[in-house]
C-alpha cells in the first residue's frame, strides 16, 4: 500500500512538471488536461485519475514550485553552517531552477492565474510568504553570529536577495536568454555581500 502511495505520489509530481514545462514553452493559456496528457504519454482519462481538473492540476504545480524552493533552503543549510555561504548557494541553485522552470515566474506573478481563485490566491501567496520566512531565518541565524549586518532589517535583506533573482530573470527573459544569467548572478551577489555582511 505504501509503495502504490509512493508511486501515485511520483506520477503526481510528474504531471505537475509536465504541466509546468508546458507553460514556460507556451504560456499559462496553452495548459490543458489533454495537452498535459499528450506531454506525459497518458490518455486525459489517465490524468483525471492524479487530478480533479485543471484548476487542481493548477494547484498542485502551485504546490511542486513551493516544494522546489523549500528544498533548495534545507539542502543550503545542510551543506554549510555560513549564513552568507547558505545565500549565495542558494542564489545560484534559485538561478538554475529558474533556468530549468521558466514556467515558475509565469505562474507565481500571473495574475491570471488566481484571478477566479481566492484559493488559488491564498496558496500563491502562501508559497511566497513561506519561502521568504525560511530565507529570513538563515538571515536571522547570519545576524545573531554576527555574520550578517544587525542593522539592517531582515525581510529588507530577503526582499534585496530575491531581488537579484528577480530582477536577472527579467533581464534574460527580455534579452530572449542572450544575458548570461549566472554571471549576472555572481556579479550582483558581489555588491549584495558587501551591503549585508558584516565588516571585520
Amino acid at each position: 500500500m505504501r509503495a502504490q502511495k509512493l508511486q501515485t505520489e511520483i506520477r503526481r509530481e510528474q504531471i505537475a512538471q509536465a504541466a509546468l514545462d508546458l507553460i514556460g514553452t507556451h504560456g499559462l493559456q496553452a495548459l490543458s488536461i489533454a495537452s498535459v496528457a499528450e506531454r506525459v504519454g497518458l490518455v486525459p482519462s489517465g490524468i483525471y485519475r492524479h487530478f480533479k481538473s485543471k484548476d487542481d492540476l493548477l494547484s498542485a504545480t502551485l504546490n511542486l514550485i513551493g516544494k522546489r524552493l523549500l528544498n533548495n533552503v534545507e539542502s543550503v543549510r545542510r551543506e554549510t553552517p555560513d549564513a552568507l555561504e547558505r545565500l549565495r548557494v542558494l542564489l545560484m541553485r534559485e538561478i538554475r531552477l529558474l533556468l530549468e522552470n521558466q514556467a515558475i515566474p509565469r505562474v507565481v506573478f500571473s495574475e491570471s492565474i488566481f484571478s477566479d481563485s481566492v484559493d488559488r490566491k491564498a496558496r500563491v501567496r502562501a508559497v511566497i510568504t513561506g519561502y521568504f520566512q525560511e530565507v529570513e531565518k538563515i538571515v536571522q541565524e547570519g545576524q545573531r553570529k554576527g555574520r550578517l549586518r544587525a542593522d539592517v532589517d531582515p525581510l529588507t535583506v530577503v526582499l534585496m536577495f530575491k531581488g537579484m533573482v528577480l530582477s536577472a530573470m527579467v533581464l534574460w527573459k527580455v534579452t530572449g536568454g542572450s544575458v548570461d544569467l549566472v554571471r549576472q548572478a555572481e556579479a550582483a551577489w558581489e555588491l549584495f555581500r558587501a551591503a549585508v555582511s558584516k565588516a571585520p
